[in-house]
């Protein structure tokens, strides 16, 4: 008697299970072009630094903004409750392991304030670099409009899965084709992994989407819920929306890839599955201008019933300017993100971030392993 089958299951890829074929034209890496545009602003590089208070504060978006790239400032986190966020992140560094989620709880009761909304915000204005903030959907009405008449550039409204549609007992919940009309300053949303949803995103008038539900360093989500998908898979149909919604529209949205990269391979994996730029929060966290001191923590972390977070210590490897540009005494890919990135970049024949979304991709289960022998062991 045949079985009746109740779902179809189709296979999902991580950065470990594929690889890059080289192309049939290489370039060298210097005349490769890492630029990036979103929401009418051109960034000289394609990263952006998570909005988390371990990584972003507004002295460590001066020191993204003034490297090339952009950082997110999260305007619910401890610089947005506190006169003095920096005493806050040291008792958390100090807390012991068992103590860290309770007293992360703890510190993100405390109310926000929204005077300290402008001040941070005017804080990165008066160094002219542009200022992002993010905000969670269900404030993003609330604290929206105080960012931007303070002078915020970008909005990036997110959450751990979101959506266009939205059920709640609100008679009318967030609805983000008005708010992109009213703040008239880019929206961008995340976190999105799926082809239908990142579409239905766009229809609405952002001027982005993250893509990722899970991947990061820092996050439980896929412990917690079970919800996720692999990166390079969450990509790829994130990036088929965005085709297909610029084919009707003319209109180019930028995908963003969030989370679950370690190495420049990661990267150039993402880039090569369709991200127009990637998020990183861990590898920024490393750097000496992160105020996480090397430890880091997410933004869910702190839910004062169903904490999806933990905190972490990655230690402290050097300068921002070192991650993203070298020089680098590692061999392991975690630093000169952006060398990486040009090399890859030169090896499949890709002058730009667009012709790098045309590089084939092999799964490879054994891309890893294969004739690594002494590396594994030495691990």
């Amino acid at each position: 008697m045949e079985s009746s089958k109740f779902k179809e299951l189709r296979r999902g890829y991580g950065f470990d299970d594929v690889t890059i074929v080289p192309g049939d034209v290489t370039i060298n890496p210097d005349q490769t072009d890492v630029g990036f545009s979103l929401g009418g602003y051109d960034f000289e590089v394609p990263f952006l630094a998570s909005a988390v208070d371990a990584v972003v504060s507004p002295k460590f978006a001066i020191a993204m903004g003034q490297a090339g790239g952009l950082a997110i400032l999260n305007l619910e986190g401890v610089y947005t409750r506190y006169d003095d966020p920096y005493a806050q992140i040291r008792e958390v560094i100090e807390s012991s392991t068992n103590q860290a989620t309770p007293f992360l709880q703890r510190m993100y009761s405390e109310p926000i304030k929204e005077n300290l909304i402008g001040d941070r915000v005017q804080e990165l204005k008066k160094l002219g670099v542009i200022s992002a903030v993010s905000i969670t959907p269900a404030n993003t009405k609330r604290f929206a409009p105080v960012a931007v008449e303070a002078g915020a550039d970008i909005i990036v409204v997110q959450s751990t899965v979101t959506t266009a549609r939205h059920i709640s007992k609100s008679q009318k919940g967030l609805v983000l084709s008005d708010i992109c009309k009213e703040l008239k300053v880019p929206i961008v949303v995340g976190n999105t992994v799926t082809y239908g949803a990142t579409l239905e995103l766009m229809e609405t008038g952002v001027q982005g989407v993250l893509v990722g539900v899970g991947p990061g360093a820092i996050c439980t989500t896929r412990e917690v819920v079970g919800v996720g998908v692999p990166q390079v898979t969450a990509t790829i149909d994130c990036a088929a929306a965005r085709d297909e919604y610029y084919s009707r529209t003319g209109r180019y949205v930028p995908i963003i890839t969030d989370g679950g990269m370690r190495t420049g391979g990661d990267i150039c994996k993402a880039f090569a599955s369709g991200a127009d730029g990637v998020m990183l929060g861990t590898t920024f966290a490393q750097a000496e201008e992160a105020p996480g001191l090397g430890y880091n923590w997410g933004m869910a972390s702190y839910h004062p019933a169903l904490p999806r977070g933990t905190r972490i210590n990655v230690g402290t490897v050097g300068p921002l300017n070192q991650i993203l540009f070298g020089p680098t005494s590692v061999s392991d890919g975690t630093q000169n993100m952006v060398g990486a990135l040009k090399a890859g970049m030169g090896m499949c024949g890709a002058r730009n971030i667009r012709e790098m979304h045309d590089a084939e991709l092999m799964i490879a289960p054994a891309i890893k392993t294969e004739g690594k022998y002494f590396q594994l062991m030495a691990h």
